[in-house]
């Protein structure tokens, strides 16, 4: 059963809009709540910082306390804080409301179940189907409560602070820290002045609707600007709801998720912390998996999407996995993507090496990549044409062990991605373009042949 509300990351869109209306979302969590939530349970509540987020927090805790679970509000939080929050009170279902890295006109809801994990298709599946449903209202005698939890913030900053080595102090490194108006702008910088930083934020000033705009892991250049100009060992920006990071060197230069899982790999291997592959995606570097290989350690690549590395690593037994974008999975302390706790990773071993940001990622080259979207008149999987496989054949054959190719067709859209990558870009960009226009051309001629059919 294909699902029509849930995407990749729970229910998304533009605010005032169906699904991103009140009513929809007291419906959702009614229909959560039958689902997921037993007599007298209990459901946290966090969210960013988009102004909508009053709206739809205050519809979530309508539809939930209506169908009888009580809910703890813990306000502004970033997403794996809210993860974290949800098995440390023990609660039944945890809840986010955020559009992660869009701007603020966007909104979503997204759901963890008990242990902190995101909810299976199934589970969605079973949600979607009870909101065909009306939003129920148990009798009054078992209508749930609702509270808010001053202390989440703090409980969730020591979380991550406990995930540092014992004793280590990052006194000595100065940071700019870019929480990009979003969820982190308080819990970034606190965590890092109590662990004795010097704490620089910017994008640390949400006014309801500047979220990710112009800063964050989307847009860091205002954070590449800033590091050189005061002379800061590192910066630090995350999305708008924490759950990705990106970094950038002492000269201003851009670290990428790549380039994290890299650092912070190959000093887990010499710590002996590092179990298991390391896992990327199909769409991570081709210098990422060279660089490792060298160092013998392996590399496995999952599905675009953090759920499908996790499940990678559970799989494998591994540690640690991320996406280029910069969403980084700490499996041995983490359930999810976790933007500062992996940002207090990379400084542990900038702490514990003395080598700075620059000299840690020096050992892995990035292959120039390009991506083309081919827009399509309807979604189709390139897969299937013999046409777009024979001249993929070909490329490749072409880029032998220099290259990479991939192609996908867009999960929200009709557009074929092409990517390729290799050592050399001038053969890449050729090879891209070429890929582009027989995919260009295979599309046009199935659009007429399915209209002919119909």
């Amino acid at each position: 059963m294909s699902k029509k509300y849930f995407g990749t990351d729970g229910v998304r869109g533009t605010v005032g809009k169906d699904p991103m209306t009140a009513d929809f979302a007291l419906r959702l969590a009614s229909a959560a709540a039958q689902v997921l939530v037993p007599a007298g349970g209990t459901v946290l509540i966090g969210k960013d910082t988009r102004l909508s987020g009053y709206m739809f927090e205050s519809a979530l805790e309508a539809g939930f306390t209506a169908a009888g679970a009580d809910v703890l509000l813990v306000g502004p939080l970033p997403t794996p804080g809210v993860a974290y929050l949800t098995q440390e009170f023990s609660a039944d279902l945890g809840v986010v409301i955020s559009a992660s890295h869009n701007l603020y006109f966007d909104n979503g809801i997204k759901f963890f179940d008990g242990s902190g994990s995101k909810l299976t298709d199934e589970a969605e599946i079973a949600i979607e189907a009870t909101l065909d449903k009306a939003a129920i209202t148990v009798d009054s005698q078992s209508l749930g409560k609702a509270q808010r939890i001053d202390s989440a913030l703090v409980r969730y900053e020591k979380f991550c602070a406990s995930t540092l080595p014992d004793g280590l102090e990052l006194d000595d490194l100065k940071v700019v820290f870019d929480a990009a108006n979003g969820a982190g702008y308080k819990v970034g910088p606190r965590a890092l002045a109590n662990l004795s930083a010097e704490v620089i934020p910017i994008g640390c000033s949400p006014n309801g609707r500047n979220i990710n705009d112009g800063c964050g892991s989307t847009r860091p250049e205002l954070l590449q600007l800033t590091v050189p100009a005061v002379a800061a060992d590192i910066g630090v920006a995350l999305d708008g709801d924490g759950d990705r990071v990106v970094l950038v060197d002492e000269n201003g230069q851009l670290v990428d998720g790549d380039q994290i899982l890299y650092v912070l790999a190959t000093a887990w291997q010499e710590e002996g912390r590092l179990h298991g592959p390391v896992v990327g995606t199909v769409m991570s570097n081709l210098g990422l998996e060279h660089a490792l290989r060298d160092r013998d350690i392996e590399f496995q690549r999952a599905r675009v999407g953090d759920r499908y590395v996790l499940e990678a690593l559970k799989q494998g037994g591994g540690v640690i996995g991320g996406e280029t974008s910069g969403h980084m999975i700490v499996l041995d302390q983490t359930t999810t993507g976790d933007g500062l706790i992996t940002a207090l990773q990379v400084l542990a071993v900038m702490k514990r090496t003395g080598r700075k940001l620059s000299e840690l990622v020096a050992g892995m080259p990035k292959y120039p990549q390009t991506m083309l979207n081919v827009r399509t008149e309807q979604r189709m999987d390139p897969d299937e044409s013999p046409q777009i496989r024979e001249a993929v054949s070909a490329a490749t054959d072409e880029l032998a062990e220099n290259g990479r190719i991939v192609l996908r067709a867009s999960g929200t859209e009709p557009v074929i991605r092409v990517m390729v990558e290799g050592s050399d870009e001038k053969q890449v960009n050729a090879v891209a373009e070429r890929l582009a226009a027989v995919v260009a051309e295979a599309a046009s001629q199935k659009a007429p042949k399915r209209a002919q059919e119909a």
